[in-house]
């Protein structure tokens, strides 16, 4: 009888230490709401090392169920966000928690459990004092550290955080700590772009002349575009040339494309298009522009001041695509990247490929006025490689 009042005392106690916290998180497409108990809130030390981190699981897994879970997948379904968008919902989510700033070790361990329980296959390893974040991805990933287990490729998510300090020669012990929800991969495709808040667009003016008529835009833009791919990878040329643009921006920017060269013929109104990439932007490469290599989506080439090679033909591609749908290839050279466009009939030194001709069309300024059809003296005797083939469905 005695024992049986104790108990009960005891969870009487406990619950009365337990409290549940509403937050928000201001999101893109509209703010995320969520509840979370108290006992969410788990101590991480300074020390990284792997017995601390099953501690923190040990901990997070006896946790009450705040609901935040259900409260992000259902965030996802109804805004439909790709991965890599949910991944940005996470991590301000992880943020509000658990800021990045008063310990970066416990904002990871976050950002790896909540990627877990919504069911995607995220791995850490530890190692130099640091905690690294992974996930399941068997996409073709340039330019980011990655490790295999049984086959499959886990690309990390977090290295650029520790920039300088992050080590790539083996120092970091994957943790054996697997997540039984935890199964589904992760991609790095982006499909559908945010709706974000019209307040936060502003109008930027674009001027471009073309046949001694000069045209005039004023587009819509969002800086919250360069803040999703800030840590953005280098995606293959296919998932990267199909980011598409935001509505407020495509409203702005391709139904007056379209008015402009509704009069127009196919050749001519690529021709426009293409002079429209080459000449309605300014220059710059990346290493002057970002200090490193990064390609810009087609919607931050619009935002940007400046863009490369890169940016101009992925920008020209979705502007081909979306007006015209034509059959595309795209030419990679050892230090530079252009289009050919497949017409009812082969133009200047068309490019064979799979038994079909595509008619070279130049998106980024040379020192030639290049013609739909030509190619820079200085590539001519260069070779290439065809990196993308576009065929309209």
């Amino acid at each position: 009888m005695v024992a049986g009042l104790l108990s009960l005392l005891f969870i009487l106690i406990q619950k009365s230490q337990s409290y549940a916290q509403e937050h928000q998180v201001n999101f893109y497409n509209a703010p995320f709401f969520f509840s979370l108990d108290s006992t969410f809130l788990v101590d991480f030390p300074s020390e990284v090392d792997e017995h601390h981190v099953f501690d923190f699981y040990k901990k997070i897994e006896q946790s009450k169920d705040s609901s935040i879970i259900n409260s992000l997948l259902a965030y996802k379904k109804k805004y439909n966000l790709n991965d890599w968008i949910y991944y940005q919902l996470i991590r301000q989510t992880a943020q509000e928690i658990s800021p990045k700033q008063d310990n970066y070790s416990r904002y990871t361990l976050y950002k790896w459990y909540l990627m877990c329980k919504s069911g995607y296959d995220a791995r850490l390893a530890v190692g130099n004092n640091q905690i690294i974040f992974y996930i399941k991805n068997n996409e073709d990933i340039a330019d980011i550290p990655f490790f295999s287990i049984d086959g499959n490729q886990y690309t990390c998510l977090n290295y650029h955080d520790y920039g300088k300090l992050f080590q790539r020669n083996g120092v970091y012990k994957p943790v054996d700590l697997k997540i039984n929800e935890a199964v589904n991969d992760f991609s790095y495709k982006v499909t559908q772009m945010p709706d974000f808040n019209p307040h936060n667009y502003v109008d930027k003016k674009i001027n471009f002349q073309y046949n001694e008529r000069l045209y005039h835009f004023k587009v819509r833009i969002n800086k919250d575009v360069n803040k999703i791919f800030a840590n953005y990878p280098g995606v293959n040329f296919e998932t990267y040339f199909n980011i598409p643009l935001s509505r407020e921006t495509y409203q702005t920017l391709i139904p007056v494309l379209k008015e402009n060269i509704k009069k127009m013929d196919t050749i001519k109104g690529v021709d426009y298009l293409m002079r429209f990439t080459r000449y309605a932007f300014l220059y710059e490469n990346d290493d002057a522009n970002f200090g490193k290599e990064k390609r810009l989506s087609p919607e931050e080439t619009l935002n940007n001041s400046y863009s490369d090679c890169d940016d101009r033909a992925a920008l020209f591609f979705y502007l081909v695509k979306e007006i015209y749908n034509l059959p595309m290839i795209t030419l990679l050279f050892p230090t530079h990247i252009t289009m050919a466009v497949q017409f009812d009939k082969p133009i200047g030194d068309a490019i064979l490929y799979n038994g079909k001709y595509y008619s070279l069309c130049e998106p980024t300024p040379q020192s030639q006025n290049l013609e739909i059809g030509q190619m820079s003296d200085k590539l001519k005797n260069e070779s290439y490689q065809v990196v993308y083939h576009y065929e309209p469905k």
